[in-house]
């Protein structure tokens, strides 16, 4: 048997995209939001010698945004003055409340495991064994931990939480810490006949201590350090003067990146080749950051100004519809990847008389109906609104809704409907069911 090994070139011609490292952070800087902007900045200017950042000043630049009544809000008086962690706030509490002994030293221990939500990650057993403490006093120490601020702090579990809710709670119905001790499982599956029968209430009374829970907390500890998130910087603004909807860029919100031309010909006039090279990298690193940030500003706006136009109708109209429109449609009118335009309209935000929007909010699929092309959002609000008149009492079930949807054209299946449901977090029609209507 030979074996025999053949050699042969061909030429082959193919087309790459080299995904260079600053083509790379070009794309992140489009996907930033404003906060992670001007982060990702901040620290291209501490590696850059030759950058000088100025952060705008929102107090007397920064537009107010109104609220629903029309009154001016300012966005810095919803940050709280100071941040404090949950595990600071206990501390400060246990410190001021209980004696220097011994107890109070099993409480710090019990402290460190508090996680973020309130809730205690450690077993009893867990920490006797740690702390050579006996049973009955590290329950005494949870207890005075339990006693704390927020209620529900070092719970064990979701319906431990609760009852430390509802026991602080005067103003809690008589029977919810009895049907949160003893009946938490039949309660949460809704088998509430079996409740009723057993502690001879009505069903309206079960479904008044349900309505109740609806009002507790799960997570009392999330409350804390959470300042993130409670404001906006929108990139975008849309005035509206009689019937003319006008679209804004709010680039006066971003930090203003200039260069150190005086620090630059200093250290040029050092002569040193090296140094001339360093400066060099880094003079194209500032050009480079100034230009993407730029791109990235005009990406937004041409983007934010198409789907104003082909959303008019939110703007002008009090219902605020939304047309059906997707990615597609703007990547087309631009000529730019649709990958493009979803990174320019995610955590992107405009803002209008009557609230703050994220750009994403304008996008909806075409459905078909009997009139034409009726957008997702106009089936969910309309399905929203089937569900709110209802009669609680008998509930409308999936097939029902498609029904009544077909009927005004909505040519709809109960699958959908079902979908649609748990996007809007609207329960099926067993758990929407209420007993206390009449």
């Amino acid at each position: 048997m030979k074996f025999e090994q053949q050699f042969s070139q061909q030429q082959k011609q193919t087309q790459k995209l080299a995904m260079t490292q600053k083509l790379q952070q070009s794309i992140q800087v489009l996907q930033f939001s404003t906060e992670e902007l001007s982060n990702f900045i901040d620290n291209q200017a501490l590696e850059n010698p030759l950058l000088d950042v100025t952060q705008p000043n929102y107090t007397s630049n920064y537009s107010k945004p109104r609220t629903s009544t029309g009154t001016e809000m300012n966005r810095l008086n919803q940050i709280p003055d100071t941040t404090i962690s949950l595990f600071e706030h206990l501390i400060d509490q246990i410190h001021l409340n209980y004696r220097d002994t011994y107890l109070r030293t099993l409480v710090l221990y019990l402290v460190e495991y508090i996680d973020l939500n309130g809730y205690l990650t450690i077993s009893l057993d867990e920490a006797v064994a740690n702390t050579g403490g006996t049973p009955i006093q590290l329950l005494d120490a949870l207890t005075l931990i339990q006693q704390l601020e927020p209620a529900g702090v070092g719970a064990r579990n979701l319906q431990e939480c609760l009852m430390l809710q509802t026991e602080r709670d005067n103003y809690a119905p008589e029977i919810a810490y009895l049907l949160l001790e003893e009946y938490f499982i039949e309660l949460v599956e809704r088998k509430w006949d079996s409740i009723a029968k057993k502690l001879l209430i009505s069903l309206a009374d079960v479904q008044k201590v349900f309505d109740y829970i609806q009002t507790l907390t799960p997570a009392p500890g999330a409350i804390f350090g959470s300042t993130e998130g409670l404001y906006i910087i929108p990139d975008l603004t849309v005035k509206v003067e009689e019937q003319q909807v006008t679209v804004f860029s709010n680039r006066s919100g971003m930090p203003e990146i200039k260069f150190q031309q005086n620090y630059f010909e200093q250290m040029k006039q050092s002569g040193d080749p090296d140094v001339l090279k360093y400066l060099k990298d880094k003079q194209q690193d500032f050009e480079w950051l100034k230009k993407t940030v730029e791109q990235r500003g005009d990406t937004i706006f041409n983007v934010g100004k198409v789907i104003v136009e082909r959303q008019q109708e939110f703007f002008l109209n009090k219902e605020h519809p939304i047309k059906p429109l997707i990615l597609k449609d703007i990547s087309e009118e631009l000529a730019i990847h649709e990958s493009t335009v979803s990174r320019a309209v995610n955590g992107k935000y405009l803002e209008t008389d009557f609230g703050v929007f994220e750009l994403k909010h304008f996008f909806s699929q075409k459905l078909a109906s009997d009139d034409g092309e009726r957008s997702t959002n106009d089936v969910k609000h309309r399905l929203q609104a089937l569900v709110d008149a209802e009669n609680k009492a008998k509930p409308l079930s999936d097939q029902k809704l498609v029904d009544l949807l077909n009927e005004e054209g909505i040519d709809i299946s109960r699958r959908t409907v079902a979908k649609y449901r748990d996007l809007l977090k609207i329960p099926s029609s067993a758990k929407r069911k209420r007993y206390d209507e009449t």
